[in-house]
């Protein structure tokens, strides 16, 4: 654990195991504002400018991977992280973040980063707690900002023939701005992939009930992929969505939701990511290239 100045924050945090390095701020957050092979590019953006400003304040993106609470609504999700934060570092490489609480909605928000001893590992634990008068129902939302430049990749379920099962395989959430005919959108038979487009300004965005607990995004040789559960039968956001995507320009999210509860006052829900980084990754031209490069990687993370 080595406190660095990054990001213009004065008082970050860095881990590494020589395999991989993971980077918090504590003046801000909580935030994990870079993830990366050791003088490597960071998988993650960092953002200096943009905002959005409500009666809360200004809430600024940065970038990296942030804790928000579903579903979506201003002003509630966007109460400002911009002051410094209370930490405690559980190991050389893992620290628990942990802000007070949102005096605007009740809500306190923790996260835990820790790296593995060796490998790109990261385990990203995430809790919320409603420290408010009543209860409150949401979903813990685990949002990630990635570097501009790639493609984000979601598995589809497995194929089955008409002939074997007629009932549906999961929800594919589209929003009133979605376009699937955006040159952006790659749908396959086994993947749908998103582009960032820094000459196209019209956002686009699309949720999944994903049941293979994955997601990733490629940019350049770099290939980040994030794990995550789903629980069968548990009420999700929008729609029955536990993974979610957004871009608009270079910008580009990667998003992960808990199910949906009612939190009484003293209450928890937690949310649990845990993250791959890999070198040399092609995804190639086609969903059969994509499959090729990527399938033997997940079954790697999954043994």
């Amino acid at each position: 654990m080595e406190k660095i100045n990054y990001f213009n924050q004065p008082n970050c945090y860095k881990m590494s195991n020589g395999d991989a390095e993971v980077i918090v701020t504590t003046d801000i957050g909580p935030r994990i504002i870079r993830y990366a092979f050791p003088g490597g590019d960071n998988i993650l953006a960092e953002l200096h400018e943009g905002g959005d400003t409500t009666e809360f304040g200004v809430w600024r993106p940065y970038g990296g991977h942030r804790l928000w609470h579903a579903p979506e609504v201003k002003p509630r999700t966007y109460v400002p992280d911009n002051t410094p934060i209370p930490y405690e570092m559980l190991s050389e490489n893992s620290i628990h973040l942990s802000p007070e609480t949102e005096s605007q909605t009740g809500i306190k928000k923790d996260m835990t980063v820790t790296l593995d001893s060796s490998g790109s590992g990261v385990t990203v634990h995430m809790k919320l707690t409603n420290n408010g008068q009543w209860g409150v129902k949401l979903a813990a939302w685990g949002l990630t900002i990635m570097n501009g430049g790639g493609m984000a990749i979601f598995p589809q379920e497995p194929f089955k023939a008409h002939s074997d099962y007629l009932l549906p395989a999961r929800s594919f959430v589209l929003w009133h701005y979605t376009d699937l005919s955006d040159s952006r959108w790659r749908l396959g038979k086994k993947y749908i992939c998103l582009s960032t487009d820094d000459n196209k300004r019209n956002p686009q965005k699309a949720g999944f009930m994903n049941k293979q607990g994955w997601a990733g995004y490629a940019r350049k040789s770099d290939l980040f992929i994030k794990q995550f559960a789903y629980v069968d039968g548990a009420e999700y956001a929008d729609y029955g969505c536990n993974n979610e995507t957004f871009t608009m320009r270079s910008f580009m999210e990667v998003e992960t939701l808990a199910p949906m509860v009612t939190l009484e006052p003293g209450e928890s829900t937690e949310h649990v990511e845990k993250w791959h980084l890999f070198s040399n990754f092609n995804p190639g031209n086609s969903d059969e290239e994509l499959d090729k490069a990527i399938a033997p990687l997940i079954a790697k993370i999954r043994e």
